[in-house]
């Protein structure tokens, strides 16, 4: 398989630890993590597998420096490339916007010429609504670490085992 680059954009520092859970769930010497406050289209495109990631914020907004990297994203040619997305929300605080982070980032990437991968099952989820929910499926990983930090561990596990099937 060839390299991973994981890109985050956390304030609260859940999103950067969710970003190394799934590097070690990788391995650190096949998966890399990058902050997005400081990265550039350039830097995406050095990896044909690229996973992104960010929380929730307010109510269905992106975390600040995510934000702030979306022009990046944007400008970056992604063609031919695989990507990921997770994604971390409060479904009990924020039920109508649960995640909203990974559909925002998946609208954005289902554009850009690259395969999306990584969808998973909304089973076992308690929310009204959520941008990252089409057919019956997130368009990424959804994590709670505010009603469900129980279960972090094991979705990220599934998802990197998922993951290895689907990047190349």
């Amino acid at each position: 398989m060839q390299k991973v680059g994981i890109f985050y954009g956390s304030s609260t520092g859940n999103s950067e630890n969710a970003a190394q859970q799934i590097q070690k769930a990788f391995g650190t010497d096949l998966a890399t993590i990058i902050d997005v406050s400081g990265a550039k289209a350039a830097d995406v495109e050095q990896y044909s597998n690229i996973i992104f990631g960010c929380s929730t914020l307010e109510i269905g907004e992106l975390e600040y420096d995510f934000d702030d990297f979306i022009p990046e994203l944007k400008a970056a040619n992604l063609k031919d490339k695989k990507a990921a997305i997770f994604g971390l929300g409060d479904q009990e605080s924020y039920p109508d916007s649960f995640v909203d982070s990974i559909g925002l980032i998946y609208e954005i990437l289902k554009d850009k010429g690259c395969d999306v991968v990584g969808t998973t099952s909304t089973e076992g989820y308690n929310y009204d609504e959520s941008r990252a929910e089409i057919d019956g499926q997130f368009m990424g990983l959804a994590l709670d670490d505010d009603s469900q930090d129980d279960l972090t561990e094991e979705r990220i596990k599934e998802w990197v085992e998922k993951l290895k099937k689907a990047f190349n």
